[in-house]
């Protein structure tokens, strides 16, 4: 992986730097969370203080399918220019057609504004990568949280002009990978979320975690395939029939450890009636919302004695009340621990934040699929491709 450290000069030269600030937008297009642009900010300042002659930034915001105009990146670069503490940025809409202005800080268009950006057509997405390139010397991924994506800005633009890592990419990439290849022992590992496809992580994990602690709807998932009654709760059918395997093996480990009691609910609400079973009592119209109270006490017992935690996906319904308890014991007793605590993005991420737990962990990830594609054992292509 080439860093920054490995540039031998910056000075005079157009810079590109794929950023992710695909943050909160309002119906006008102003930002509502600026965290994301934050993050970016050591890279950028580096750039401009080692004398770039012009620093040029791109980024994706939502997913249009119309070039819908809150989408457009004009008040995203509004913002930088606010946290740059005075810089201008100036904005263009199509550097191909109307060239480049002559600022020293420029935002491009919502990079997703072009079909090719995420063409499923190699060709087509190297022509558009090309035409990124040609607007800069060099390029610098400072998009962490895409580097899971093949897209043209992702692993085109590298081809044409020497490409590094940012500041972000290179500490988020250093810190997973050695919580997964040379981590202090106990690793304990908590998986949540839905998607079955979490499996694949979890197999990869038993080479490496002494206890892995599954929750939410994964677990609901694998116990329903255990033969137990998962009443109504949200299960990954689709997900789980293509992996019967991994299921087998999961089972068969003493390391994977699955909810003995939840907390079912007869309806998805505020307003729900709720109680506490064994995983072995789930009604047929009712749904387990939360992992219970026994099963919290055995999944904090195991986090307090581990040297490095690893935390994937929600373990219950968070954003409702009273079926957060699970993630708020799970959220404080890593916050309170003394080990190296990794939160892979995504909705884990959220639980963190809401909880004003963030600041107390060791790396809050700004990208769930791409931490998880690690944590998976696969590369990232984006970062492959400046390797």
């Amino acid at each position: 992986m080439k860093t920054l450290k490995d540039i031998e000069s910056l000075k005079d030269k157009k810079v590109i730097v794929r950023v992710d600030f695909n943050v909160p937008l309002d119906e006008e297009g102003n930002v509502r969370d600026d965290k994301r642009i934050r993050h970016a900010l050591p890279t950028l300042n580096h750039l401009l203080e080692a004398g770039v002659s012009q620093l040029v930034v791109m980024t994706h915001a939502g997913r249009p399918k119309n070039n819908e105009p809150n989408l457009m990146t004009d008040k995203i670069a509004a913002k930088l220019s606010e946290l740059l503490i005075g810089q201008e940025v100036a904005k263009v809409n199509d550097w191909g057609e109307n060239g480049m202005p002559d600022a020293k800080i420029v935002m491009l268009e919502n990079l997703r504004f072009h079909k090719a950006e995420k063409s499923k057509d190699a060709a087509e997405r190297d022509e558009f990568g090309k035409q990124l390139a040609s607007l800069a010397e060099i390029y610098i991924n400072e998009a962490f949280s895409n580097s899971h994506r093949d897209h043209a800005s992702m692993t085109s633009a590298p081809k044409f002009i020497p490409g590094y890592v940012g500041l972000g990419v290179e500490s988020e990439v250093d810190r997973i990978k050695k919580a997964i290849e040379s981590p202090s022992h106990p690793v304990v590992a908590v998986m949540g979320g839905l998607k079955a496809d979490k499996l694949n992580a979890i197999n990869n994990l038993l080479n490496v975690a002494d206890d892995i602690l599954v929750a939410g709807a994964l677990a609901f998932t694998l116990l329903k395939a255990q033969g137990k009654n998962m009443g109504a709760s949200k299960i990954d059918d689709e997900g789980l029939g293509a992996m019967d395997e991994l299921v087998e093996k999961i089972k068969l480990s003493d390391k994977v450890h699955l909810p003995t009691d939840c907390i079912i609910a007869d309806q998805f609400s505020e307003d729900a009636e709720a109680k506490d079973v064994s995983v072995d009592e789930v009604e047929d119209d009712w749904m387990a919302l939360d992992i219970g109270p026994e099963t919290v006490g055995h999944y904090t017992a195991k986090l307090k004695e581990a040297k490095t935690i690893l935390w994937f996906g929600p373990i219950g319904v968070f954003e409702i009340e009273k079926f957060s308890h699970g993630t708020r014991m799970i959220g404080r007793t890593i916050a309170e621990s003394d080990a190296v605590s990794i939160i892979g993005g995504g909705d884990s991420a959220g639980a963190v934040k809401k909880l004003g737990l963030a600041d107390q962990m060791t790396l809050v990830s700004t990208g769930g699929g791409a931490s998880l594609t690690m944590i998976e054992g696969k590369k990232l292509p984006a970062i492959e491709i400046l390797s």
